[in-house]
């Protein structure tokens, strides 16, 4: 390109909307902020805002608008607030590629409807995909909308398929670090705390997803994103436990050839990826030294003991508005146990107990996910306060 390409990141204060400015600031010729939001972290908006000077700038929490606003007055940045307005800068401003790194449900809507306008997604909200990818898929076929995902796993199944006839891919296999839990009896499980759930072994990530790599969640989580951004049966992915983290992702072909992409687990490698897609774009980053490397290993996961992994497979099966009820139940779970309020692995009895009771619907449509993400919501929380004790 002739000039530097306009980027907007949803949820630039959390961890892959951080890594990503980090990028963009080695790269002015190539990279310029149109748009920056965040939920409620006014004092990191509002550095990133005077850094970068996007034209645009949100913050989600209405009730931190005025210091916001104050803080930049006198700058040529355009301050809104509300969630609605995350939705409509993502559709309106001049952005070429949106940056979709929003945590949770709140990330779809706004990448539904940038995905009807045929703006392009970098996609890090894995969410958006599993609550509502019939309705994204379909609609970026509408449009034209490209979707590149950043997850480390889907952006290597990404890079494998790259020039290839999806035809010929026979299945895919994502990789799992298996957290920091990997090797822990069923005993050890019930007394782990947030806190060692936190800390990941390899990768460095913000609290939720990192939580819900412990419990495989993620995993299955990306199972049903994978199904959608490569439009493949789910008795066709694979999940393999690969504690190094070097080996991201893998595809086999139908003649017997294997592609894989392998990297150090930093995030910023596909961050960039997307961003530079569809050019690769030369970086200073950590080099992989195969030399380095003692030994790689490899397993099944245990779905006994982390149950969310089954659990996001029967919901995909199902379909319909059960992976957004899963979801939904999920991000409940996730918010008390890191709250201390119920203990790891009553995180998939709670996901259990709200896809067994919340209303299912086959056909959807947004109106019916909303109407299930609160549904469900509602249910886990109840199930939370009159059914848990905290075991530990």
């Amino acid at each position: 390109m002739d000039r530097p390409k306009r980027i907007a990141i949803l949820g630039s204060t959390g961890s892959i909307g951080k890594q990503a400015l980090d990028i963009i600031n080695k790269y002015p010729d190539r990279f310029s902020m149109e748009v920056l939001t965040a939920g409620s972290n006014k004092a990191l908006l509002i550095s990133q805002a005077k850094k970068f000077l996007p034209k645009i700038v949100v913050i989600a929490n209405k009730n931190c608008y005025k210091e916001v606003k104050d803080a930049l007055s006198g700058l040529p940045v355009e301050v809104l607030a509300g969630v609605n307005e995350i939705e409509n800068v993502a559709v309106n401003s001049d952005a070429e590629l949106i940056l979709a790194a929003m945590v949770g449900y709140a990330g779809m809507k706004p990448v539904l409807s940038a995905v009807k306008t045929g703006k392009d997604i970098a996609l890090a909200n894995k969410e958006t995909l599993v609550v509502a990818g019939e309705l994204i898929t379909r609609e970026a076929s509408k449009s034209g909308s490209r979707i590149i995902p950043v997850d480390s796993e889907h952006s290597a199944l990404f890079q494998c398929m790259v020039g290839e006839n999806r035809k010929a891919v026979e299945k895919l296999i994502l990789t799992a670090s298996g957290g920091p839990f990997l090797n822990y009896t069923y005993e050890q499980l019930l007394y782990v705390t947030p806190e060692q759930a936190l800390k990941h072994p390899r990768w460095d990530m913000g609290s939720k997803i990192t939580i819900d790599s412990a419990t495989l969640m993620n995993k299955g989580l990306e199972v049903i994103e994978a199904k959608w951004l490569f439009d493949i049966d789910p008795e066709r992915i694979d999940v393999v436990i690969h504690p190094q983290s070097i080996i991201h992702s893998l595809v086999y072909f139908h003649d017997g050839s294997v592609k894989a992409q392998l990297g150090l687990p930093d995030m910023r490698i596909p961050i960039l990826y997307a961003l530079g897609f569809p050019e690769r774009i030369p970086s200073d980053l950590p080099r992989l030294d195969l030399t380095e490397l003692s030994l790689l290993t490899f397993r099944k996961p245990d779905i006994t003991l982390f149950h969310n992994l089954p659990l996001a497979y029967e919901a995909l099966k199902i379909g319909g508005n059960m992976p957004c009820i899963m979801n939904a139940a999920n991000e409940v779970a996730v918010k008390s146990f890191l709250e201390g309020r119920t203990g790891f692995l009553q995180i998939s009895d709670i996901v259990e107990y709200a896809m067994a009771k919340t209303t299912f619907v086959q056909e959807i449509n947004l109106e019916i996910l909303e109407s299930a993400d609160f549904e469900s919501r509602e249910i886990a929380k109840n199930y939370i306060t009159n059914n848990l004790q905290l075991k530990r």
